[in-house]
């Protein structure tokens, strides 16, 4: 390999370099983000000595995506203290959660395909920081509609755990692959549930407004943390624009059967786990139940132990055909739903084990698919 060339700005007297150039000039490796803010050191991309993806960086990833994704959850125990909050019915509040969810397909769509285009490393920062701005705004907003329209662009935001999914998948051995999107998808369902078992606790001992001031703390412990651990990794596709990406997005939906039934699937599945959790608080706050804030947080201790089985879960896919895995979940799925319609509003064992079953088959789903669509 021939040696390095090292760039540098004329007229700036500063020893760091800006960039390095490897070998013909196809990869631009930066020492800074944004053009101003160094990396360190030890975290600048190298061609000659990979990254270990080991155990503690791939539950780094994991804790990342626990601490980012519950800002789309926080809201969804809370719904019954925003109606008296906002003086607004159930039915006006309960477009909270959906509106939230909205914001994080249209980031799926238009924020996620930029992790084929730019360094992920710059785009994790970018997104925490964003989402720290705006969940100041849920704090202290008054207004209903306000609320709402911050809770959308929340939404959009919140995409960290899907960009590091791939980020993970490409620093991961490809033997090792499901399972290190088996954690980094544990850590995303244990933010789902943590965020539901934090929101109803505080918002049963105080304001709720204090829950979103707690989250702003964690997004600032996140985004230090991402600027001292993640890594940094070249663009992948350095000859695309983002329209050229999102027409090949457009191209995927009539050429690559894969890709296809993964969306499809998940669409479904999303749709039905997403209206049980939000559900489930007005379900529980009323006849027959009648249980308090505390107690419907508390609900979401249930679905944390179905993502302790994670990581095995994680190993059960590495060894067999993705798509067999996918099939028993969906399987799981249609069971426990089976059991939640029939008898989530007459015992709450029921509902009990609806919160267990559901969390482990959603999470095998997500890793099985994942990982077939990837190799």
């Amino acid at each position: 390999m021939s040696p390095s060339i090292i760039e540098t700005r004329v007229g700036i007297p500063n020893p760091e370099p800006l960039a390095v150039t490897v070998e013909d000039g196809r990869h631009i490796v930066p020492s800074t983000d944004f053009g101003f803010l160094p990396v360190p050191k030890r975290l600048r991309y190298d061609p000659d000595k990979p990254f270990h993806f080991g155990l503690f960086l791939n539950a780094s990833f994991g804790f990342a995506s626990t601490l980012t994704v519950a800002n789309l959850y926080y809201c969804q125990p809370l719904l019954i203290e925003f109606s008296q909050s906002f003086d607004a019915t159930y039915d006006q509040v309960s477009v909270i959660a959906t509106l939230i969810q909205a914001g994080y397909v249209t980031g799926l769509m238009l924020i996620s395909p930029l992790g084929d285009l730019v360094r992920r490393r710059q785009l994790v920062l970018l997104l925490v920081f964003a989402s720290t701005t705006l969940t100041i705004g849920l704090a202290i907003t008054p207004n209903l509609r306000t609320f709402e329209a911050i809770c959308f662009l929340i939404g959009v935001v919140n995409v960290t755990p899907q960009i590091l999914m791939t980020l993970a998948a490409d620093l991961a051995t490809p033997e090792r692959r499901a399972s290190a999107l088996s954690v980094v998808v544990s850590g995303l369902m244990f933010g789902v549930l943590i965020a539901r078992v934090l929101a109803g606790v505080i918002g049963n001992f105080n304001t709720w407004r204090i829950v979103y001031y707690m989250a702003i703390w964690v997004q600032c412990f996140v985004l230090v943390g991402a600027y001292f651990i993640l890594p940094d990794y070249p663009a992948k596709n350095h000859d695309l624009t983002y329209f050229k990406i999102m027409f090949s997005m457009a191209k995927y939906a009539v050429t690559e059967p894969l890709v296809v039934q993964s969306a499809l699937i998940n669409v479904a599945s999303s749709a039905c786990y997403t209206a049980f959790w939000v559900t489930l608080t007005f379900l529980l706050g009323d006849a027959p139940y009648h249980y308090s804030t505390l107690d419907i947080g508390l609900f979401g201790l249930v679905g944390m132990l179905g993502v302790l089985v994670g990581p095995f879960i994680g190993r059960v896919v590495d060894r067999l055909v993705p798509w067999y895995a996918t099939l028993v979940a969906m399987v799981m799925l249609l069971a426990f739903q089976a059991v939640q319609t029939a008898a989530g509003g007459i015992n709450v064992w029921a509902v009990v084990i609806v919160c267990f079953g559901l969390d482990v088959a959603r999470q095998m789903q997500q890793v099985s698919l994942t990982t077939a669509t990837l190799r």
